[in-house]
């Protein structure tokens, strides 16, 4: 009988922390020698993007449908511009929000900085989605001169910095 009862207390609270959902958003970061680029795509959810877009700016967006409002991409940008930030050997670079696509209920993000000649150091602090989740993570996946490095961006320590000699 008490197996019975400890049975029904413990299932249910396994249960909640299966149903829970995962923050989370995974960057890719290549530079690219004889483009002097570096391109970037970002991949998050697209519900999560949507309720921040909603929240944000226009309560009547919608992603991914075929009544998107035209100014989506330009809140897009906004939003990746702010909270997407980029340091190249110390100097901060601008980020171009070049576009995005969707697959199933994934987001692409498009990025890209331009004018990139030398990377001794590389500086990322990515942001997004920190201000609607508090557990939010950003994996981030770089190749520099054909060094792969991961890394985990959270609220608490949302930017990382890697260096090339």
């Amino acid at each position: 009988m008490n197996r019975i009862l400890i049975g029904l207390i413990i299932i249910p609270l396994l249960a909640l922390n299966v149903m829970h959902k995962f923050y989370v958003s995974v960057t890719e970061v290549n530079y690219v020698e004889e483009q002097q680029s570096v391109q970037i795509i970002t991949r998050v959810f697209i519900d999560d993007m949507e309720n921040l877009l909603k929240l944000r700016y226009d309560d009547n967006i919608i992603l991914a449908g075929n009544d998107e409002l035209s100014r989506t991409d330009e809140y897009i940008g906004t939003y990746i511009k702010e909270k997407f930030l980029i340091k190249i050997n110390g100097l901060g670079k601008p980020v171009s929000f070049i576009g995005k696509d969707y697959d199933g209920d994934i987001m692409r993000c498009f990025i890209e900085v331009e004018d990139v000649a030398d990377i001794k150091s590389f500086e990322i602090s990515n942001q997004l989605l920190f201000d609607l989740f508090d557990d939010q993570q950003n994996v981030v996946k770089t190749s520099i001169y054909s060094k792969n490095k991961s890394m985990i961006l959270t609220k608490q320590r949302p930017s990382a910095m890697l260096k090339f000699n």
